[in-house]
This record gives C-alpha cells, structure tokens and sequence, in this order.
C-alpha cells in the first residue's frame, strides 16, 4: 500500500465534504479539481475583504486571526508575496500535509486568487514534507501543460516551493518568514507583523494551508452558501486531525461548532482524557457540552488519550520532545523547558519537591520568551498537572499509577 493510498483512507468527514470533496479515487489532478469545485472565480480585493468579513473567517492555524483584519493591514499597494506555510511540524496535526498532497489545486486557488487580487507578483509554499512538495510540483506542471486550462497559468506570478526545516519552532510563521530571507529557521525576537515586514522586508501576506482552502472554498460559494453549515458566528466547515486512543484516526471535515463527543464517538474513542490544540494545547477531563471551535481547537488537533497508558509518563515524553525543539533564543525556553523535563521526572518518581519546582517554574516561563514556544509548552505542562491531579496524587505518595507508558501521544520517530 502507498503512502498516498494510506492518506486517502483516512480522509473522513461529518456533514458537507467541501475542501475534501471528491477524493473517493485519490489525489485530485487538475482535471477532477475542476469537475468537483468548478472554475477559479477571478475577485478583487474588496471582494475578499467583503467575502472573508461577512463569515468571519479565521486562519486554520494556531492563532486563529482574522483573516479581513489581515488583508486591511495591508497597504493599498506594494504587497511583496503571498506565503503558504506548509511547514506543518505539530507532530499529531496531518491536516494541511493531507491537503497539500490530496487537494493541491484547492489550496493553489486560494493562493494564486489572492494574490492576483492584491496585486502581489509572488507566491511562496513553504513545505517540508517530502510527499507533499512532490504533488504541489505535479499541480504546477499540469497547469502548465494542460492546454485546455490556459487560464489556469501562472499569469505572471511567480510560484516557487520552497523547502523548509521539520522542527517544531521552524514552523512558526515568523521562522518561515526568516528561512526564506536567508536567515535562521528560527522565531526573530522582534515581533513584526508579516502585513508591514515579511518576505525581502515587505508586505507580505501569510497563512496555513487550510486557510487558503477555505479562500478558494469561499469564493465559488460565496458568504450566503458558505454559511450554510456550521456556526453563525464563524460558518463553514473545519478539518480537525483525529488521533490518539481511537479506532478511526485521520483529517475529518466537520461544520463548525460541531460537538466533541460526536466526533469522539465518531471516531471510536476511548473514553478518557482529550488533549486539544496539540502540544501547545490544553488537556479536558470532562468532553460534555465542549464545542469544536476557535479558540479552543484553532490548530485543529483531537487527540484521545484512553484509560490504559500513564498519563504523566506521555506528558513527560512529550516534554523532553518540547525542550529538544528550542530556538535556543531566550532563558525560559531554553532553561526553563530543560528544568520542567527534570522537574516532571522527579514528581513521576514520587519526589515532592518535583511537583514545586514545576509549579514554581511554570510561573516564570509563561510571557518571557522570544517566541511563542516556552508559552505553549509552559501551558500544555500546567494543563496536565490540573487535569492529572488524581494520577499525581498517585505518583507522589507510591512512585506510580501502576500504568505503563504506552506512548499514546506521538513524538518524531514514534507511531503515529
């Protein structure tokens, strides 16, 4: 069975299939592209401003910003590029490496109509998975070769892929930013907004993959259709990655807002605790009445822990992981991350002063790094001490809850 093969049959969806439309035979080539969604529409830039404004729509990464407050921080003229980041390194999110590889064309509609719309002479996906970039190569070449869709050309734009790290901070869409200038694949401890300084210095227009689905989604539907499904509030539909403790894991498409026990119950969870949002996430004892919505899963992760692993355990491996990905930029991720490691692993063992010093040290990481890693790690670290009081409480007073570490949450170079 084929990598791609594999991707397809976990392509799942509840309700309308928008972005994942269409994939029932595999990838989706040029020509079944235009059968499933018909043509690109060629709009201005006050149609997407309009488009984006009356659905609310929000980028499908971790900050969930809106995305007609980006294009109004945009100058008038003199946008540089349009930047996809592909640079999808949550290691349990597979959400935009699935629509890079299934549904290219959607997420190059998205991107070339907007950047034609704003005038901007680039387009840049940034992609570090293999499997990936090799389909986005296979888009552009059937745009390029298919005489029927001359329309579909590069009308002047300049489309490059660019090739990107896999560690976790190298995502972060100022670390794209940097890579492509040349530099670090690192955060910069300068927090400039990509609207006013991103590629070569200039404006610069940047989001995740999913979010220029949803673009190419949004314009043939327009606000009226797009609305139809999902919250009023933010309408449409979503891609959550589902994995952990569960018979179905995959990308499942979903209306906005959906209830997470339908999606727990619809991918065979085990019941137990649910991490969402990923490794800057938090961790829910309790699922009823949770709704699946910005801000709670804006990276778009569902991950079921079960009843039969160590909880602990799997937050601490995750941990060291977290602390291995530091920019090395800042003391609290650097120091910081290094001590919680020690500190998780003292109070696994049973030691008091384990369970203070975390406590002590989540109190000093939290809003002093240089990026927005030791926030995230620090937060995910708090959340599991809150959720796994009972689990703690175990540890601390025999050295164990008696459970094995089954490695239920995945790290590089584990199962998925």
């Amino acid at each position: 069975m084929t990598i791609l093969q594999e991707t397809t049959q976990q392509v799942r969806v509840i309700g309308e299939a928008r972005m994942l439309a269409g994939l029932d035979t595999g990838r989706a080539d040029l020509a079944r592209h235009l059968w499933t969604h018909g043509e690109q529409p060629q709009l201005t830039r006050e149609d997407y401003a309009t488009l984006t404004e009356e659905v609310g729509l929000r980028g499908r990464g971790g900050a969930g910003f809106p995305v007609a407050l980006k294009l109004a921080d945009l100058p008038a003229a003199g946008v540089e590029a349009v930047v996809v980041n592909g640079s999808e390194s949550e290691p349990v999110s597979r959400k935009d490496r699935l629509l890079l590889t299934l549904v290219p064309h959607l997420v190059l509609d998205g991107a070339t109509g907007l950047a034609r719309a704003l005038g901007a002479p680039r387009v840049v996906l940034a992609v570090h998975d293999a499997t990936a970039a090799a389909s986005l190569q296979a888009a552009l070449a059937e745009r390029v070769t298919d005489e029927a869709e001359q329309r579909y050309r590069s009308d002047g734009l300049d489309i490059q892929i660019a090739d990107t790290p896999g560690r976790f901070v190298a995502g972060e869409a100022r670390a794209v930013l940097s890579i492509l200038n040349g530099g670090a694949a690192v955060p910069p401890g300068r927090r400039t907004l990509p609207t006013r300084q991103g590629l070569d210095s200039r404006p610069t227009f940047l989001s995740n993959v999913e979010t220029f689905a949803q673009l190419a989604v949004l314009a043939r539907l327009g606000s009226r259709q797009f609305g139809a499904t999902g919250l009023r509030s933010e309408p449409g539909t979503q891609l959550l990655t589902i994995a952990g403790a569960l018979q179905r894991p995959g990308v499942l498409e979903t209306p906005t807002g959906i209830p997470l026990d339908t999606v727990l119950q619809y991918a065979g969870a085990e019941a137990g605790p649910v991490l969402l949002g990923g490794y800057h996430g938090r961790w829910l004892r309790q699922t009823d009445g949770v709704t699946l919505s910005r801000p709670h899963v804006s990276a778009g992760i569902v991950l079921a822990l079960g009843s039969t692993t160590c909880p602990l355990g799997e937050v601490h491996r995750v941990a060291q992981w977290l602390a291995s990905q530091s920019a090395g930029q800042c003391g609290p991720c650097l120091f910081g991350l290094g001590a919680l490691v020690d500190d998780f692993a003292r109070l696994l063992a049973g030691d008091p002063a384990g369970l203070h010093d975390a406590q002590r040290h989540l109190g000093l990481v939290p809003g002093r790094g240089a990026c927005a890693h030791p926030d995230g790690s620090a937060r995910f670290l708090a959340s599991a001490l809150e959720v796994f009081a009972e689990d703690l409480q175990l540890h601390l007073s025999t050295g164990t809850c008696g459970r094995a570490v089954q490695g239920v949450l995945p790290v590089p170079g584990g199962a998925w």
